[in-house]
C-alpha cells in the first residue's frame, strides 16, 4: 500500500505504522491506533475510533452517520457517537458500518456486510459476507453469523450462537400497519450456544433457548425451550438436544 496521505485530514489522529491504500479518506476527528491498514477507496468518517491493528478493506465505509428516510420509523436527532472498533478486528471490502455502534476485539465484519447504528457486537464474532445487522441489536462474544443472514432491529443474540446462511428474522407482526405495532415491536432473542439452521425464519419476539437447535427451513412462531430440537412449518419440538452436542462438552 502507498504511504500517500492526500485523503487524510490533518485533524485525524494516526497511530504509528498505519498503512493507507490509494484514495483512502480519513476525516478530521477520526482516531486510528497503531498498525491499522486502510484499503483503497475506504472512508473513515469523523469520530471513528479504530483500535490497534484494525484492517479496513477496499471500498469500505466506516463510521458514517445514519440518514433515515423521512418516512422511516427510525428517528435520529443529534449526531451519534463515533463508531468504535476493537483491537485486531477486520472490516471487509465494501462493508458499511454506521456510527453509534461498537465492535469488539478480533471480530470480523466480512465483505459487503452492513451494520446499522446503535449496535453492540462482541469479541471474536464473525458477521459473514452480505449479512445485514439492523439498528439497536446486540451480538455476544464468539457468535458466528453466516453468509446472507438478515438480523433484524431490536434483537438480542447471546454468546457462542451459530446462525447459518440465509436465516431471516423479523420484528413486526403488523408489517408496518397501525400505530399499535410500536408497542409490540421486538426482534427475536437467541440465547447462548443455540444453533439456527439454514433458511429458517424467526418471527417477532420469539426466544430460542440456550443450546436449542432450529432445523433448516423451519418457521419459528413460538418460543423454543432450552436444549430442544425443533423443525417444520410451523416449528415443533422433536426431541432433546443430546448433552454430548452441548458447547460446554466439546
Amino acid at each position: 500500500m502507498t504511504s500517500d496521505r492526500v485523503g487524510i485530514d490533518p485533524g485525524a489522529e494516526i497511530g504509528a505504522g498505519c498503512e493507507f491504500g490509494r484514495n483512502a479518506v480519513v476525516e478530521a476527528g477520526a482516531r486510528l491506533g497503531p498498525r491499522c491498514v486502510v484499503g483503497h477507496n475506504a472512508v473513515i468518517h469523523a469520530g471513528t475510533v479504530l483500535g490497534e491493528g484494525v484492517v479496513v478493506g477496499d471500498n469500505a465505509v466506516v463510521g458514517r452517520q445514519p440518514r433515515p428516510s423521512p418516512t422511516s420509523t427510525v428517528k435520529i436527532g443529534e449526531p451519534l457517537p463515533g463508531l468504535v472498533v476493537g483491537d485486531g478486528s477486520t472490516i471487509g471490502a465494501g462493508a458499511i458500518v454506521y456510527a453509534g455502534t461498537t465492535v469488539g476485539r478480533q471480530t470480523m465484519i466480512a465483505d459487503q456486510a452492513f451494520v446499522r447504528e446503535r449496535c453492540a457486537i462482541g469479541d471474536y464474532v464473525i458477521v459473514g459476507h452480505g449479512v445485514t445487522v439492523e439498528n439497536e441489536t446486540t451480538i455476544g462474544d464468539y457468535t458466528k453469523i453466516q453468509t446472507g443472514a438478515y438480523i433484524t432491529a431490536y434483537m438480542t443474540v447471546e454468546d457462542h450462537v451459530f446462525i447459518a446462511p440465509g436465516v431471516y428474522t423479523t420484528n413486526d407482526n403488523f408489517m408496518g400497519r397501525t400505530p399499535e405495532r410500536f408497542k409490540f415491536r421486538k426482534g427475536p432473542t437467541i440465547r447462548s450456544r443455540a444453533r439456527v439452521g439454514a433458511n429458517t425464519t424467526l418471527l417477532p419476539g420469539v426466544e430460542i433457548g440456550r443450546e436449542a437447535f432450529v432445523a433448516a427451513g423451519a418457521v419459528v412462531t413460538r418460543d423454543v425451550p432450552p436444549a430442544t430440537l425443533v423443525m417444520g412449518v410451523p416449528a415443533r419440538a422433536v426431541r432433546a438436544v443430546p448433552e454430548r452436542e452441548w458447547a460446554e462438552n466439546q
